[in-house]
């Protein structure tokens, strides 16, 4: 009896070691929604650099988060190891709330994507991403708009 008891006790303690994962496929859609491009002439392009070397999906930023994340997909035939690119936020109307400079450090061969963090430029956490999930507590959508402004080629590239 006693016998029983310990399998018994070492069978239900090793069932309790498998932990339960969350996995989730829940707003997975906006990873293909592709950001806009700033498109005014004060946010030109330094000589030599193509505006459409790059492109950014799937951007996301939770009121809660100190960083925002968004996969960069390399359009050109070679291997860049920097980006360089200019995010502008705005409201759902369109007044602008923020505009920065944001230096990327990310290796991408051609063609390959990448998913990349960068420090928020809402360091009070009162705002998110409007095509993210809506947070619980009280904070406002905006958008963001990115331009290309430079990248780097590896040396020896």
């Amino acid at each position: 009896m006693k016998r029983l008891a310990v399998i018994l006790i070492c069978v239900l303690a090793w069932c309790g070691t498998f932990g339960r994962t969350k996995t989730s496929v829940h707003k997975l859609s906006s990873t293909r929604m592709e950001l806009e491009c700033i498109t005014t002439d004060a946010d030109s392009v330094p000589e030599g650099v193509n505006p459409n070397a790059i492109s950014i999906k799937g951007y996301t930023k939770k009121a809660s988060d100190s960083k925002e994340a968004f996969f960069v997909t390399n359009r050109t035939d070679r291997t860049i190891s920097q980006i360089k690119i200019r995010l502008r936020y705005t409201t759902l109307t369109g007044e602008q709330l923020h505009e920065r400079v944001a230096t990327v450090n990310v290796t991408l061969r051609a063609g390959e994507t990448r998913l990349v963090t960068i420090k928020s430029w809402d360091i009070q956490r009162q705002f998110y991403y409007y095509a993210g999930a809506k947070p619980r507590k009280k904070a406002s959508p905006y958008k963001v708009a990115y331009r290309l402004i430079g990248y780097s080629l590896p040396i020896g590239e």
